[in-house]
């Protein structure tokens, strides 16, 4: 695996990333956008090198953590960065396709999953001649319709799926969640600075939940006017900025 490395996530856990397999600010707004007190079983959905799953972890260590990822390498790597951590026993991976899961998972037993998906629709761009970064930003083998309808499954009334896209995705992620009875109940944009267009969207749905609301959060920044981290980032890296950052 080319320039196969560790990576620090903060409180003493790291993470393997390698050229193919590696992490965006957009994973850990993601990660953190969808840790909420209550939550006791929850899956992770295109886990890649798995960041969200030990980020999670780093933020509540009894949670019952699954992570799901179609591509064999990734979980291999993420494998080793549990037993790194000798956290083995803690996160449990599942190596699969999401709409090939059968009877890997119990369905409607998860109070959270979330899934940072493709961005770009199947055809759509420019496509990476890597098959990993393809899978990764392509829809070539997920679709958000896909996410939506396996993230529904898997949720029990009431639980959560929590995504992020990009700005141009928001009525097609919320007419994937309605269409598979997840009521979309949270929105948050994400811009890099206060003078720049949103660039992501975070998107909370609750399975079976009533129309009528959609809470609207403030914006997110990522960084002030000057071009360094807002307070609120450095907040959300949280003991991750001690090891990395800084």
């Amino acid at each position: 695996m080319n320039n196969k490395h560790l990576e620090p996530l903060g409180s003493g856990i790291k993470i393997y990333v390698s050229d193919s397999y590696r992490f965006s600010t957009d994973t850990i707004l993601l990660a953190d956008f969808s840790k909420q007190i209550g939550v006791k079983k929850c899956v992770d959905l295109g886990t890649g090198c798995g960041t969200i799953p030990l980020l999670w972890y780093k933020n509540n260590n009894r949670l019952d953590i699954t992570a799901v990822e179609i591509q064999e390498n990734a979980c291999k790597l993420f494998s080793q960065s549990l037993e790194y951590n000798n956290l083995l026993d803690k996160i449990k991976i599942v190596n699969s396709d999401l709409n090939k899961l059968g009877g890997a998972l119990p369905l409607g037993s998860f109070d959270l999953v979330a899934c940072n998906p493709p961005y770009k629709i199947s055809g759509g761009g420019i496509t990476n001649p890597e098959n990993a970064k393809l899978v990764a930003r392509h829809e070539s083998e997920c679709t958000l319709d896909d996410v939506c309808r396996c993230g529904s499954s898997l949720l029990q009334f009431g639980g959560r799926l929590c995504i992020c896209q990009r700005p141009e995705r928001l009525a097609d992620a919320m007419e994937a969640m309605r269409k598979y009875s997840v009521e979309p109940k949270k929105l948050r944009l994400v811009q890099q600075r206060k003078s720049k267009a949103p660039k992501l969207f975070l998107l909370e749905g609750r399975r079976g939940g009533k129309r009528g609301f959609l809470e609207v959060m403030p914006t997110l920044f990522i960084e002030d006017e000057s071009g360094n981290f807002s307070e609120e980032m450095l907040s959300i890296y949280g003991s991750y900025k001690e090891d990395y950052i800084n």
